[in-house]
């Protein structure tokens, strides 16, 4: 008799294609707050306004999403056991392969998104004012 393969559950921890996307919805969440925090402030000033009061804001806001972000990665991380010499091409047909793939390619994405958040709170260094 041919032995069946079973998948696993989907509530198996490094299974779930939901944890690729943690760190871009961060990122995104932490774009949409940032950039409507400014435009509400600036929008509502009778003249060019200090952003002393948004900076604080935008910096406290990219400090959680960057946590978050790095929580993400942290838990591919540990996930993906990048420490124990495995080859990164994870291209066989097997649990373990497929789980290696999502752990790397959630990493991946945590650090484009870890930039990425970087990159949103950069205006907030350079522009003092609401002109």
């Amino acid at each position: 008799m041919a032995e069946e393969r079973t998948l696993p559950d989907a509530g198996v921890p490094g299974e779930s294609l939901w944890a690729m996307i943690v760190g871009p919805v961060i990122w995104s969440l932490h774009f949409l707050a940032c950039y409507i925090l400014a435009a509400i402030f600036c929008a509502k000033a009778s003249r060019p306004a200090d952003l002393a009061t948004v900076r604080w804001w935008i910096a406290g806001l990219t400090v959680l999403a960057l946590a978050g972000i790095a929580a993400s990665a942290i838990q591919a991380f540990q996930r993906g056991h990048f420490m124990a010499g495995k080859a990164t091409p994870h291209d066989a047909d097997t649990i373990q392969d497929r789980r290696h793939f999502l752990a790397y390619a959630t990493l991946l994405l945590s650090g484009l998104s870890f930039v990425a958040t970087l990159f949103v709170a950069l205006p907030a260094i350079f522009f003092v004012s609401c002109r």
